[in-house]
């Protein structure tokens, strides 16, 4: 059973799909305490909550791969775009210092990212595909990268993500990316809502304000801000609809139907800018249904008593069916 070291855990969506492949957890970190009783509770591993700069990574065990949700902000359209100029955007040579720490080298190094890290660049402008390349290529690995759509991996939402796998230069393998399942029917909005609650499961949903609950009650499903009346918008959404081109034609308050492929659920979880809304309610959906669109299963758990935390901590999780689809090609190509 091959040990797997993650960093940046978050909840445990990454973790859980390895371990699901077959992967032995043998060390896991985050720096944010809310999130540990969900992570330790569900994984049954302890998260290790601390900073990775402060972490002495000659106490990280022996690993046989590394894998690596770096924190998507600096690199994100949501977020400040930044890059490595962004405090959080260099933690990439944090995961570095853990490998050249190791007795021995792993087999596999896995980073995931948002796509807007595709088109990122260094503080010298050199794009941060060429520069992971040439980093991990320094000790001894090589590198691919590839733009995944969860959808095609089992994941009933439409989720972009960037996935680098760094393999031992020592192994003479060929590792290759998963393949979508084009031959399956994508779950839909639909799907997921007209599935009960698990029983003795409490509802969890994060409010909506009265201003917002106006304006949303106009939207049909299917629809967006575009079926909101005039008067029931903001001053700033009135200046969009004027100038709509000058805007890119945006699409805020998008409620997709039920006949659709659900949006990238966000750490936000704004209803303005995330597809949260419900399709038939007006509100956002359910802790739950988010959880269910990323994956999730039922007998996962978020614990906390911040409903909005616990948007935050699936929104920013990768999707465990997608991490498990990676998992296995790992397991099939290279162990």
């Amino acid at each position: 059973m091959p040990k797997l070291i993650s960093l940046f855990s978050g909840c445990g969506g990454f973790d859980l799909g390895f371990k699901k492949a077959g992967f032995k957890i043998c060390f896991a970190n985050d720096n944010e305490r809310k999130l540990e009783e969900t992570y330790n509770k569900n994984l049954k591993h302890k998260i290790i909550i601390q900073d990775i700069r402060k972490i002495d990574k000659k106490e990280i065990p022996q690993g046989d791969v590394i894998i690596a949700g770096i924190p998507c902000q600096p690199f994100s359209n949501a977020g400040n775009r930044k890059s490595t100029k962004d405090k959080d955007g260099n933690l990439f040579k944090e995961v570095i210092k853990t490998i050249k720490n190791q007795k021995n080298k792993p087999a596999v190094v896995v980073f995931e990212n948002v796509r807007g890290f595709l088109s990122s660049k260094d503080e010298k402008g050199v794009l941060l595909t060429k520069r992971f390349e040439i980093e991990m290529k320094k000790i001894g690995y090589k590198t691919k990268f590839q733009l995944l759509n969860a959808s095609d991996y089992g994941v009933p939402s439409n989720r972009f993500r960037v996935f680098v796998i760094c393999v031992n230069e020592n192994i003479k393998k060929e590792f290759y990316f998963p393949t979508p399942n084009i031959l399956k029917k994508k779950l839909t909005v639909g799907d997921i809502i007209s599935k009960p609650l698990p029983k003795n499961e409490i509802n969890e949903v994060w409010d909506i304000s009265d201003a917002t609950l106006r304006s949303i009650k106009h939207i049909k499903e299917g629809g967006s801000w575009k079926d909101i009346p005039d008067q029931f918008l903001s001053k700033a959404h009135k200046k969009v609809r004027k100038n709509i081109k000058r805007y890119r034609s945006p699409n805020f308050y998008r409620r997709f139907a039920r006949g659709e492929i659900m949006g990238t659920i966000t750490a936000t979880s704004s209803p303005e800018n995330s597809g949260i809304l419900h399709p038939l309610e007006n509100r956002r959906y359910s802790v739950r249904e988010i959880a269910r669109f990323q994956s999730f299963p039922d007998n996962f758990k978020f614990y906390g008593n911040s409903i909005p935390f616990k948007y935050s901590m699936i929104g920013n999780a990768v999707p465990p069916n997608l991490a498990y689809r990676i998992a296995k090609s790992i397991l099939d190509y290279i162990f």
